[in-house]
């Protein structure tokens, strides 16, 4: 299956970088269980690719798949299905989602804000209030 693989509008991989090998997978099969190969390695080669539009994006891939990378190589492997087919597919889905995700520009930074004045009023009425709790605990004194 050497198709292109669509990432976003802007990134598309070409099937011929696109790496798969076929093994065997563990797990219940019945009878074919050792026949079969249907356990699928879906690897793809972030660091030499040509298919990332800018730099940016290899960069940010590279740095936000990190602990992922051997070698700069993203390795997925599906082996939940019993159909080859089935686990070509889910890797392909893997893949398409962790990049996407790696790519993704960061969220804009957060606006530091301060609390109104009635948040403030009531806050130090809150802790006035419990502070007359607790100094009513203290011991009963008898002025006798």
């Amino acid at each position: 299956m050497a198709t292109d693989l669509t990432v976003t509008s802007t990134l598309v991989i070409p099937g011929v970088e696109l790496a798969e090998r076929f093994s065997r997978s563990s797990g219940p099969g019945g009878q074919s269980v050792n026949t079969t190969d249907s356990r699928v390695e879906l690897s793809f080669d972030v660091a030499r690719s040509c298919a990332f539009t800018s730099e940016r994006q290899r960069e940010r891939a590279l740095d936000r798949l990190g602990g992922r990378l051997v070698d700069g190589v993203l390795t997925i492997a599906a082996s939940e299905q019993r159909s080859q087919l089935q686990n070509r597919q889910a890797a392909r889905e893997r893949l398409v989602a962790l990049l996407r995700e790696a790519i993704a520009p960061p969220p804009p930074p957060r606006r530091a804000t301060k609390p109104s004045r009635g948040a403030r009023e009531r806050r130090l009425a809150g802790k006035h209030r419990r502070s007359d709790i607790k100094s009513g605990r203290g011991r009963v004194r008898h002025d006798d």
